[in-house]
């Protein structure tokens, strides 16, 4: 994989995303990682730096309470964005579909693992997005206005916590 600069890149989230799923990886080889499949993330610009004045490059991710990847994200400073071609959605329906505490479900999928830049992230990749924790915190009931939303994917009331990264490296396949 080859470093690009952010500004080089070229993607559409709604395919990234919605259509071929991304991996959300966070852990060490030290201390252990875990991986799952996102659909729903952005990326965008988000408060800014002295290095990045008005367009800090983020990327935003989503992970419900009960998720063994919450566990790493929480204790490392550092996750990775994974986006794949579309022959790799097999794996990634397997990688979110089946817990990490209960095997090495990274193993049944055939895809293999690169410990870099503090994280975790996967060599099949064909991008790769390093990203640092900026903030964190849990989506409330209170702030949906529709609250239709609430019902149709919170049954549980288990909702998902927010996790912002600012995008610090992109790797992508030579």
């Amino acid at each position: 994989m080859k470093e690009i600069d952010i500004c080089s890149l070229k993607m559409n989230p709604f395919v990234d995303f919605g259509d071929n799923w991304m991996a959300l990886a966070a852990g060490t080889e030290e201390h252990g990682y875990n991986a799952m499949t996102i659909a729903w993330g952005h990326m965008g610009a988000l408060w800014e730096r002295d290095s990045h004045s008005n367009r800090l490059p983020t990327a935003i991710c989503y992970v419900r309470p009960g998720r063994y990847t919450k566990k790493f994200m929480d204790s490392e400073p550092y996750f990775t964005l994974c986006s794949f071609g579309p022959e790799y959605k097999k794996a990634l329906g397997y990688l979110g579909s089946h817990s990490g505490r209960n095997g090495d479900k990274i193993k049944e999928t055939g895809l293999t693992t690169v410990y870099s830049d503090g994280t975790t992230y996967f060599a099949e990749a064909d991008t790769v997005y390093i990203c640092r924790t900026l903030y964190h915190a849990p989506l409330l009931e209170s702030g949906f206005v529709d609250k239709e939303l609430v019902d149709f994917n919170y049954p549980n009331r288990d909702f998902h916590e927010v996790y912002i990264g600012e995008i610090r490296k992109v790797f992508v396949k030579e």
